[in-house]
């Protein structure tokens, strides 16, 4: 009787985990092992699977020029809205860091773009960069057709994303530069430190656990990016804003290559699991010395 009694009390914890794995298990884990099964299959227009080529969508994709030249402007595409978003972040959470009059207005502006949708904002950038009747060009005095130009329109679309997640790197920002303690700016301000000195030997240090999260963070919501492309160029022109996720998401619901898609799916998996890995790595290394 002792027994049976003790082993359904070490049963019970499990019990109240079971409702949250069910939900894990329908919406995560289903969907990802599934993919992974498509991956090795071709699939008809409904997406079933019908022909097993083991590992022939894998090798197609990495032979092909269209999903290398993904892969490429992924990487550029990753790292200007990463460390364009970080650096604003940054940036406006220490202007925010003063009291001054007006200071609500600037903080709430700051963190606005977390707060829009991503569609609502490439439609308002659509029409900033409009060749004719844009802002942008009426105050330059140029004539550019900003999204339509292979050589401007990756960076374009970068610079609307990294303003999208600036906000939420703001807010991250200016938690991490509240917990830092004024009075070591004291200390150094009468040491003779000057504010570069302090921003890089006091500041920066301060910042660096909410850093190491804030990179994470960016860079696999960078790598997830789709409504702006969408919107904006729809992978173009001449495929240069055709990032993994678009590529992904035109396989499966233009060219009904679900085994292809699912495939590219799994690498953009794998590529960010690394990255992470790799950070996390380095980040235990940096605490260990």
């Amino acid at each position: 009787m002792n027994k049976k009694k003790k082993r359904k009390w070490n049963l019970t914890p499990y019990g109240y985990l079971l409702p949250c794995m069910l939900v894990f298990a329908v919406f995560l884990f289903y969907p990802f092992f599934k993919t992974i099964y498509l991956s090795l299959y071709k699939t008809n227009k409904m997406g079933e699977a019908k022909l097993f080529v083991g590992l022939g969508n894998y090798m197609e994709l990495l032979t092909s020029e269209s999903f290398i030249n993904s892969l490429k402007v992924t990487l550029i595409f990753v790292i200007i809205v990463v460390v364009g978003s970080m650096l604003l972040g940054l940036i406006t959470a220490i202007l925010c860091n003063k009291a001054f009059p007006g200071i609500r207005f600037f903080s709430t502006a700051y963190a606005l773009p977390m707060a829009i949708a991503s569609s609502s904002a490439a439609m308002i950038f659509e029409i900033m960069l409009h060749p004719s009747v844009g802002i942008i060009n009426k105050l330059l005095g140029l004539d550019i057709s900003w999204l339509n130009d292979p050589k401007t329109a990756l960076y374009c679309v970068a610079i609307l994303t990294a303003w999208l997640n600036s906000g939420i790197n703001f807010l991250y920002f200016s938690a991490g530069l509240g917990n830092i303690d004024e009075t070591i700016y004291e200390r150094a301000s009468v040491d003779g430190a000057s504010s570069i000195q302090q921003f890089f030997s006091l500041t920066l240090p301060g910042l660096s656990p909410i850093m190491f999260y804030t990179l994470v963070v960016n860079i696999i919501q960078a790598f997830q990016s789709f409504g702006q492309i969408k919107i904006l160029t729809e992978g173009g022109p001449n495929e240069t804003t055709n990032v993994i996720v678009y590529s992904i998401y035109r396989d499966a619901f233009f060219n009904y290559r679900f085994g292809s898609a699912a495939a590219q799916s799994v690498i953009l998996f794998f590529i960010v699991m690394l990255i992470t890995l790799v950070m996390f790595r380095i980040e235990k290394k940096g605490v260990k010395y």
